[in-house]
């Protein structure tokens, strides 16, 4: 389950970063992913298992976008 959230994450931070007009690198884009995928993830999981890989999916990319914005607000400026 956690090796699909961080393929998810990897998806996800590509997405988010997109989304949200940011200019990172790749490892800053996939840690973002990741990280969010783990947030969102566990914070949908029931959304996961009651509808399926999508929820999971739209699940990683909103926990990717809080992770975002928390970067973007509280991160080194």
């Amino acid at each position: 389950m956690v090796i699909w959230m961080i393929i998810l994450g990897a998806a996800a931070g590509f997405i988010a970063t997109r989304l949200m007009n940011i200019d990172a690198n790749i490892l800053t884009t996939i840690a973002i992913g990741i990280g969010g995928a783990l947030i969102g993830g566990l914070v949908l999981r029931l959304l996961l298992t009651v509808m399926g890989a999508a929820a999971g999916l739209i699940g990683a990319i909103l926990g990717a976008l809080v992770l975002i914005w928390l970067w973007q607000t509280y991160g080194p400026k």
